[in-house]
């Protein structure tokens, strides 16, 4: 399956006409986007409208609050860029409610004008007690143990980034586990050994392919204590750590925390249609959420839309993974499903009665696909491990058949309805076959769980 002629040429020429060429390598293309954070108790500095001579379309903002997330804005960049009380403007229009919860001094001034201000492009005084800063420097007074585990496959210089990030952490109990999965070679236990000159860090060579195994084999290796899950092509925020450790503590009944995950950078169309399609936290945006059996009259445990969390950005408490089941090792990156062993895994929690709680909080960065065919295997990649996932949960549990009904009725109304998850984020320019390609992979899902099956034959368990 591939783009139509009509859309691929459509595309080309949009394209083209930025000076970008399909994989987004030309280095005078337009940059679709750039992302800063923005702290609003400091002051607001102007953004450029060029970089390096190219120019840049959008600003993407991450607005923080004495370091919390509130929020990301877009906001489109004139030729002569955006100043610091245009910046305010934005910030106040879209994330002013946030901030005003927060924020004595702007709520105030919300009082006396009737209506959200501008932030100052001074920016606003820094509150003289921050509930949220306490909140953190008393989980890093207890600081939890963690292990940071990244499973990789011969990406050693992705690998090599995330470590980097991890080594800027400030928190003083945590390991890092490398899981390297079928290496082709020696580099990514080099990058590891590397790293473990600033850092405590663990090698685990693990010789077949596979995600699912791979995160099994962790679970093993570190039996007993709690896991942070870490993809190798993301980056980890300053205060991911000790957000972690204020999410164990805060929610002690959690089995489960998943992370907020944004942009790390969104050079090429086909990253800004990547965050079109949703990204990896599709519509959970920046608002706490629990899921639980105390919550079950607003979710299904078996509908993962919007999604509870992303398998890129999470952390497991101790015998959680063997008591779902373990990770399916038929489902998952280097299996003919491609996907879905995070998404059966949060299924198996939650309909057994646990508790996941979605903590934006605990934030990363996620670097997506610059080329256009790479961004559409990747989608089609999120059908197939979709409905495989879907399989493998009816394979362990044969009732659960019964429910899947009213799953099918929402999962239709997602995937064709307007203002779906899905696509209510969708802009004019994203390649309409992406999305069709997308769908019908969903039809392989189960075709790819059966070989994914018969290829896992040879273990032991298929679970692992």
């Amino acid at each position: 399956m591939r783009l139509g002629l009509r859309s691929r040429q459509i595309v080309d020429a949009m394209l083209a006409a930025n000076g970008v060429h399909v994989d987004g390598s030309s280095p005078h293309a337009m940059i679709p986007a750039v992302i800063r954070d923005v702290e609003v108790t400091q002051p607001l500095t102007a953004v450029s409208a060029h970089r390096g001579g190219r120019r840049i379309g959008q600003i993407w903002l991450l607005v923080r609050y004495c370091t919390e997330p509130l929020g990301v804005i877009r906001e489109p960049i004139p030729p002569g860029g955006l100043g610091p009380a245009e910046i305010g403007r934005a910030i106040g229009a879209r994330l002013g409610q946030a901030i005003a919860a927060r924020s004595e001094a702007y709520l105030e001034t919300c009082r006396r004008g009737g209506q959200l201000p501008p932030v100052p492009a001074a920016g606003l005084d820094m509150p003289r007690h921050s509930t949220y800063l306490a909140g953190r420097a008393r989980a890093l007074e207890v600081a939890p143990s963690i292990t940071v585990v990244i499973c990789t496959r011969n990406r050693p210089a992705s690998l090599r980034r995330a470590l980097d990030s991890l080594r800027r952490q400030d928190y003083p109990r945590f390991k890092v586990m490398v899981v390297d999965s079928a290496p082709a070679d020696e580099s990514t236990s080099t990058v590891a050994r590397s790293a473990a000159s600033s850092m405590e860090v663990e090698y685990l060579r693990v010789p077949e392919p596979g995600l699912a195994r791979a995160r099994n084999a962790a679970v093993r290796a570190a039996r007993g204590e709690t896991i942070a899950w870490l993809d190798d092509d993301e980056v980890v925020d300053d205060y991911w750590l000790g957000e972690i450790a204020r999410g164990l503590i805060d929610w002690p009944e959690a089995d489960i925390l998943c992370g907020s995950v944004i942009p790390a950078e969104l050079e090429s169309p086909a990253q800004v249609w990547f965050e079109e399609f949703g990204g990896l936290v599709k519509g959970r945006g920046f608002s706490p959420a629990e899921f639980s059996p105390n919550t079950r009259g607003t979710f299904n445990p078996l509908f993962p839309l919007p999604p509870f969390g992303a398998g890129a950005n999470m952390v497991t408490r101790p015998g959680v993974v063997e008591s779902a089941g373990w990770f399916d090792t038929a489902l998952g990156a280097g299996t003919p499903a491609r996907g879905g062993e995070d998404t059966l895994f949060f299924m198996e929690v939650l309909r057994a009665g646990g508790t996941l709680v979605y903590q934006p909080s605990i934030l990363a960065r996620h670097y997506h696909r610059r080329d256009l065919a790479e961004l559409r295997r990747q989608l089609m990649g999120y059908g197939v491990g979709l409905t495989a996932a879907y399989c493998a949960l009816v394979r362990r549990h044969p009732s659960v058949v019964a429910g899947l009904g009213p799953v099918a009725v929402r999962a239709s109304r997602e995937l064709f309805g307007r203002g779906s998850v899905r696509t209510a984020t969708i802009g004019p320019d994203f390649p309409s076959e992406l999305l069709r390609d997308n769908r019908r992979a969903m039809l392989s899902g189960p075709i790819a769980y059966l070989r994914g099956l018969r290829a896992a034959a040879g273990s032991e368990v298929v679970t692992d």
